[in-house]
């Protein structure tokens, strides 16, 4: 959780409930609130001119999303949309800085936040530069299992449809399936009852 919830409910936050698909805020709006995810996934996107969905990343549980914006003059670049039906804290901006004044060890809360989603699009840059499918969808599963306990072979159950996969990673879903099979055969995931485990 990068901010606790009693310090967003003191400082005005309202609790948001947003069915699968609800667009929470649309590429090119100003970025008004602070939303912190309580239950449910959102995903961070954009689409081509030829409608190919890009997704830039999913959040989960205890992340906030779009915070980065906050700080700057500048319209959303990425649209937020629920993934699955979804519970957020949603605290207004003005309401936000003035909390970070009366608390200023939330910064570094916030500032862990947004270095974390920093070292995700570094990895990720580093990763889709690759030509190979496979190289990519690994570097996903390694950022997504970093913060994991067990690190073990197949320890982790990615979380992410193969669809998801793909549009994290700029690739067609044929092309991510075709991968992970050939990176089951060479025992970097193993496939179990149809999930993937890295």
């Amino acid at each position: 959780m990068v901010i606790n919830e009693n310090y967003l409910l003191s400082a005005g936050a309202e609790i948001r409930e947003y069915s699968a698909g609800t667009i929470i805020f649309h590429e090119g709006n100003s970025p008004l609130y602070f939303y912190q995810i309580i239950e449910g996934q959102i995903k961070l996107n954009n689409f081509t001119e030829d409608g190919k969905e890009f997704i830039q990343s999913i959040k989960s549980e205890g992340q906030c999303f779009g915070e980065a914006l906050l700080f700057l003059e500048k319209p959303y670049p990425m649209s937020a949309t629920a993934l699955t039906h979804c519970t957020v804290m949603r605290l207004c901006k003005e309401n936000f800085f003035s909390m970070l004044d009366i608390y200023p060890k939330l910064y570094r809360n916030v500032c862990l936040s947004m270095s974390d989603l920093l070292y995700y699009q570094y990895v990720m840059l580093q990763k889709n530069s690759s030509q190979n499918p496979a190289d990519r969808l690994i570097g996903v599963m390694s950022y997504l299992k970093y913060n994991q306990k067990k690190q073990e072979p197949f320890s982790f159950k990615v979380p992410l449809t193969r669809q998801q996969l793909a549009n994290l990673t700029g690739i067609c879903v044929e092309t991510a399936i075709r991968a992970i099979k050939l990176m089951e055969k060479n025992n970097i995931v193993m496939i179990k009852d149809r999930k993937i485990f890295y």
